[in-house]
């Protein structure tokens, strides 16, 4: 008989088991939601009341494995926190595969196209892990936990003869189209470029649905193209009327009264150095020979501070926008323009309120006093970048003899900064002569001088002084005053090694000892590649090497710069972090307490964001500039040289005007080509030819989507 019973349970168990696979299968087509045991056993379609009992059991013992979990009485949720289970951001490649960056582990987990589920480019997603035919960890995505964004930006396509489209999306942050309902297309005609707002994605569906919310204009048309660029990174281009309304209402005057409370500084000879199409001028030089022999110099900033009170609209809208976005043919500001061009704008010939740092320097740029306030200037000189440099070049025109001295201790301080482990990245901007319709005409690369070099200086002393000033006391005691620091981390060691690896096949050496030795090795490793054929990609690699800046409460130091404090002062028309430092400098001056740290650090992860998404939509209308230009290249040959390498082809960029064209494996007919990420290359498996980063290969230029800001090229 006891046989018969245990057989009996045997058997049960094995029908709780498959039961148990079928609720599982049904819950988790909806991992995040609440189920009664009603709705679970009409899910699996148990009804009669002997399957329901059954569907009790199968609970039961799916809750004791941990596998589900009762979040109140008779109502269950699937159990995420499985083992081999783990959270992190998606990072989907041109393939449509993706990798998963998990915080603590080393390495991102690779998903398989097949297995992201409905995850999108940025989601955070829970994924479970395993071991593929025993090699690297992969993943598949169990659930969405956190979308990352639902606003895209792609091209209507109206399906003829019947109610509904889709939109079909530009770039890989999301990886497949999305369906329109007629209800839904909001005026959208075939082939409208659009914004759409994903409204929701049911379990099983192959598409995601969606509404238009607005039609931006006709894919290749220029305002549409930049309006895209903006769209697709969520970036405003106007301003809201009210926001422009509280702008225009700032009294703008000059009063005694307020003139009264600050360092009047207006009869002291005072120039702004800047670009030669900038209209915000954020900062301004001033110079005078003091009795002593030293000199003083004034790095005066515009007090935006004065004018941008928080809890104002003008304050939360700048702060939203955290940074003013530089496309190559218009400046998006983080403020209005009556505020950024004109009342902060240090502009020549006017007063105008300063927050300053005055430091008297020796004749060896050694700071003997330092001085941070409120101060009023007066301009009397505004000079491009080119003009500066001449005065330096010749020592002749109008203030040769102040620009000089300023170069001069500049210079020296520039050498300490190297001599103390800074690193000299000094890598040309490329640059674009437009027409009167914004058509490029030409490229041109901008590359720092003197003059650049002379204000860079200056500002870096301001930032470094102003962070040291409110973090230490005199004597050299940390104070634990909350502030915002830019922060830039060592580099990753694995990276450097690959790097080091790398170099020493060309007969560079790199000695990684310490943190000052590698800052050495980088500085000479990027001096002794100059001119030579590799220098393009060893200076790429060692750039990729370095972690990224951002702003933070935690002050880790600034690794790039050699600094152990360091914040961003000089530039608050432009950037919201050196607003938030001006209102926390003058909170000291004044005696105030430290306020928490926690309000701040999400201020400072809100502006690195924004700043990231900034570079990239400069970075995209420097592509969409590019192809542009190279339309008229069509079926030229140029010479290249290779700046990036994938598994599926490789990138070749033209050094005269920096266009950078992709070259597909599958293209190349000559060979079947295996990719290496070790060396960064590509081989031929029956001939050994080689494709490697930095390579110089004869391309021509085959197709320019413009849509898709691509070029094509072919090896010739």
């Amino acid at each position: 008989m006891p046989k018969k019973g245990k057989y009996i349970s045997h058997k049960n168990d094995l029908k709780l088991m498959e039961i148990g696979r079928l609720i599982l299968r049904f819950m988790n087509a909806n991992a995040s939601k609440i189920y009664n045991y009603k709705q679970i056993a009409d899910g699996i379609d148990y009804k009669n009341p002997r399957q329901r009992e059954l569907v009790i059991q199968a609970l039961h013992k799916l809750q004791g494995s941990e596998k589900i979990k009762e979040v109140e009485k008779g109502k269950y949720i699937v159990n995420l926190k499985i083992a081999g289970t783990l959270t992190g951001i998606i990072d989907f490649n041109q393939s449509g595969n993706a990798y998963v960056n998990v915080e603590g582990l080393e390495d991102d987990v690779f998903v398989h196209a097949k297995n992201v589920k409905d995850a999108l480019q940025g989601d955070k997603v829970l994924i479970i892990t395993y071991h593929y035919k025993g090699k690297k960890l992969e993943g598949s995505v169990l659930e969405v936990l956190e979308r990352n964004r639902t606003e895209f930006v792609g091209t209507f396509q109206k399906v003829t003869h019947k109610d509904f489209g889709f939109v079909v999306c530009d770039k890989k942050s999301i990886n497949t189209d999305i369906f329109i309902p007629k209800a839904k297309f909001n005026n959208a005609e075939d082939g409208d470029k659009v914004i759409v707002k994903m409204t929701e994605w049911r379990p099983g569906d192959k598409n995601p649905e969606g509404e238009i919310i607005q039609v931006l204009g006709a894919p290749g048309e220029h305002e549409t193209e930049i309006h895209s660029i903006l769209a697709e990174y969520g970036l405003p281009y106007e301003f809201p009327q009210e926001v422009e309304l509280d702008a225009d209402k700032i009294d703008r005057s000059i009063t005694d009264e307020e003139v009264a409370k600050r360092w009047d500084m207006r009869n002291i000879c005072t120039f702004t150095i800047d670009p030669k199409d900038a209209k915000d001028f954020d900062d301004a030089l001033s110079i005078r020979k003091l009795e002593n022999g030293n000199w003083e110099i004034g790095v005066h900033i515009a007090d935006v501070s004065h004018y941008v009170v928080p809890g104002t609209i003008l304050d939360d809208e700048a702060y939203q926008r955290a940074t003013s976005v530089y496309l190559v043919d218009r400046v998006v500001p983080m403020l209005p323009e009556v505020l950024s061009n004109d009342v902060c704008s240090l502009r020549p010939n006017e007063d105008k309120y300063t927050f300053s740092a005055v430091f008297e320097l020796n004749d060896q740029a050694e700071i003997q006093k330092q001085w941070f306030g409120r101060t009023v200037i007066h301009s009397d000189r505004r000079f491009t970048y080119e003009e500066a440099q001449e005065r330096i070049e010749s020592g002749q025109g109008d203030l040769a003899e102040e620009i000089n001295v300023l170069d001069r201790l500049a210079k020296i301080m520039r050498n300490d900064r190297i001599k103390n482990g800074a690193i000299t990245f000094d890598r040309s901007e490329v640059r674009f002569n437009l027409d009167e319709n914004n058509q490029p005409i030409g490229v041109y690369f901008k590359i720092s001088k003197d003059s650049n070099h002379l204000i860079e200086e200056f500002m870096l002393l301001a930032n470094k002084k102003v962070s040291e000033f409110i973090s230490l006391t005199r004597k050299g005691e940390i104070t634990n005053n909350t502030f915002i620091y830019r922060v830039h981390d060592d580099p990753d060691p694995a990276k450097l090694e690959s790097l080091r690896d790398f170099v020493s096949t060309f007969g560079y050496k790199m000695d990684l000892a310490n943190t000052k030795k590698v800052a050495e090795s980088l500085n000479k490793l990027l001096h002794d590649v100059k001119g030579k054929g590799e220098e393009n990609m060893i200076e790429t690699l060692a750039m990729r090497s370095m972690s990224k800046a951002v702003y933070s409460t935690e002050p880790i130091g600034h690794y790039g710069l050699g600094f152990s404090y360091y914040s961003h002062f000089t530039s608050p028309i432009r950037r919201y972090p050196d607003l938030i430092a001006h209102r926390l400098l003058q909170h000291y001056l004044d005696g105030g307490k430290s306020p928490s740290k926690q309000e701040l650090e999400e201020k400072s992860k809100h502006c690195s964001s924004m700043e990231r998404l900034a570079a990239d939509a400069e970075r995209d209308s420097i592509k969409y500039m590019q192809v542009k230009f190279m339309e008229k290249h069509l079926g030229e040959t140029f010479t290249g040289v290779i700046s990036g390498v994938a598994e599926f082809g490789f990138w070749v960029e033209i050094p005269e005007n920096g266009a950078e064209g992709l070259i597909k494996l599958r293209d190349l007919v000559d060979d079947s080509y295996t990719y290496d990420a070790k060396t960064h290359a590509v081989y031929g498996v029956r001939h050994g030819n080689k494709y490697q980063l930095g390579d110089q290969v004869q391309i021509k230029v085959v197709k320019a989507n413009l849509i898709q800001k691509q070029l094509d090229f072919k090896i010739v």
